[in-house]
């Protein structure tokens, strides 16, 4: 029980990744806050997480919209009064050649990907701040290291969270906060079933393997930090793909 009584917010808890952490959180004792977009995939992911004993408040979010997201925090300290943990996982994807790419599909790739991770890491800040101390967990993408063709703006998204990511923990150190990144490579996601890219030949983790590596993170000495994590499968191209 490494997070026993802890607060863990989680964007994008709905399903994926996301959906992996909060399971892997809760089975620590965390109790938890998870926002996603899409209202059915929150509602269904929430009951699943309650009926295995966790205690879950869900709200629907786009973490693009600053009101929405100030709402959502503000729902938070009513109800559990502080929060220890936020894991900035909410992210969109949208490809292509950039000089195909509208500005509508940018937009939304951007405002998931980096202003959410602003909006929501500024709210929780301000709390950590008051508080004492806290950790924020950024996922970012090996996308952020090595982009793939056709893939601008999800690229700079997770560029700017990295960007981001050691900016925010330059801010934190003199308060006890710590921010990290965890870049996963490829991981059999929901999108990736939904589409068909199961049938790749590029190699794939499940989302057990990425939650088990955030835990990892989340649960070190409050004075210690894993700034940097980069986890994939050993036989996917990341060193000199392109």
């Amino acid at each position: 029980m490494k997070l026993k009584g802890k607060v863990v917010v989680i964007t994008g808890g709905n399903q994926g990744i996301g959906k992996g952490i909060a399971k892997a959180c809760a089975a620590e004792g965390a109790r938890l806050a998870i926002c996603a977009r899409n209202a059915a995939k929150l509602e269904a992911t929430s009951r699943e997480l309650q009926n295995a004993g966790a205690d879950v408040l869900f709200r629907q979010v786009d973490v693009s919209d600053e009101r929405a997201v100030d709402a959502f925090f503000h729902e938070i300290r009513e109800h559990y009064g502080r929060v220890d943990i936020l894991v900035n996982n909410a992210g969109a994807f949208d490809g292509g050649p950039i000089d195909e790419l509208s500005l509508d599909a940018w937009n939304n790739v951007i405002g998931a990907c980096l202003t959410g991770t602003f909006l929501c890491s500024r709210r929780a800040f301000a709390m950590m701040k008051a508080q004492g101390g806290g950790r924020i967990l950024n996922i970012g993408s090996i996308s952020a290291q090595r982009p793939r063709e056709g893939s601008s703006a999800y690229a700079a998204a997770k560029f700017g969270v990295w960007g981001l990511t050691q900016a925010t923990a330059l801010d934190g150190r003199p308060f006890g906060i710590v921010a990290s990144c965890l870049h996963p490579g490829n991981v059999l996601v929901e999108r990736r079933l939904e589409t068909g890219q199961e049938s790749d030949d590029e190699p794939m983790m499940n989302t057990e393997t990425i939650a088990e590596a955030a835990l990892a993170m989340l649960t070190l000495p409050p004075d210690v930090n894993m700034l940097e994590a980069i986890v994939l499968p050993i036989g996917q191209a990341y060193l000199g793909r392109g």
